[in-house]
């Protein structure tokens, strides 16, 4: 008999050894990078952050590997990571992610609810803009979706799945500067939508591609990600801080973001349940041939 409570019961297990393993790592990772874990994450050069990910996704790739090894029996690779036919999803991904920040930033420019300052280009700013969101998208996305959203998948209903899934993911970024309730609700729509497309598919590309494009085009066109102050490609000052742009901590605790990311669940679903209802009409159009 299947015990649908194993998946469950593996996400509780998970907490202690992923907090004491990753925690470890990144005591490491700060003593290489020089890093004060005393001292507050607004001090950190952007190099020490990258470090301190990389070293965060050392930690977070241990444990995951040992309990998909000799908890859940199976191949790391389970989690998602299958590439066949993926690119036009990882692409899909990374463009909606470019195209939601793009918008916020040019309505938000014509509502004179923000004023452009500067540009400043600094490649090498940018390299490790880039290489630190690639990091953070694979850990929280293997993590969050291809761990913890697959495991309660066993125990519940997908979409019962992928709200407990969202409400952990928005728990989780609770400690963030700028923090508030209003905020907590669109992380938790955040989760809604990159989890969405798992439940269908159970491949991590398109939640991979567009948390990476939506944290990092988000920073490069000035915006603080969930709270928290990176090199940005274009600065621009806040003309007051509203709902309507999110104020210090940035376009996803603003009403956009709600309005950008309810539009995209609705087209997401609405995509996956009409190439299902598709292929279910498959068999039937062949057998009236």
């Amino acid at each position: 008999m299947v015990n649908k409570h194993r998946g469950w019961q593996r996400v509780l297990l998970i907490i202690l050894p992923y907090i004491f393993i990753v925690g470890a790592f990144q005591f490491i990772g700060a003593l290489i990078s020089g890093v004060d874990i005393t001292q507050n994450q607004i001090d950190q050069t952007s190099f020490q952050k990258l470090t301190l990910s990389f070293f965060n996704l050392l930690g977070t790739f241990l444990v995951l590997w040992l309990f998909m090894k000799y908890l859940d029996k199976e191949k790391l690779i389970k989690l998602g990571f299958e590439i066949k036919d993926r690119f036009k999803e990882f692409n899909v991904g990374i463009g909606i992610g470019l195209i939601t920040m793009s918008v916020g930033y040019l309505l938000l420019l014509s509502l004179g609810e923000i004023t452009f300052q500067r540009l400043i280009f600094d490649p090498k700013e940018i390299v490790i803009s880039v290489l630190l969101f690639i990091i953070v998208a694979i850990v929280e996305e293997a993590l969050l979706r291809g761990y913890v959203l697959r495991n309660l998948m066993i125990s519940f209903n997908k979409y019962i799945a992928l709200i407990l899934s969202s409400i952990l993911f928005s728990l989780m970024h609770g400690f963030n500067p700028n923090i508030d309730l209003f905020a907590l609700t669109n992380l938790f729509l955040a989760g809604i939508l990159l989890g969405l497309s798992y439940i269908h598919t159970k491949n991590l590309w398109f939640p991979i591609a567009l948390h990476l494009s939506w944290n990092l085009f988000q920073t490069l066109f000035g915006f603080n990600v969930s709270g928290q102050d990176t090199y940005s490609l274009i600065e621009f000052n806040l003309t007051e801080k509203t709902l309507l742009n999110g104020g210090a901590f940035g376009f996803e605790g603003s009403i956009l973001s709600i309005i950008s990311m309810v539009i995209t669940i609705i087209l997401i679903e609405f995509y996956y349940r009409k190439k299902k209802t598709d292929h279910n009409n498959e068999p039937k159009r062949m057998l009236n041939d």
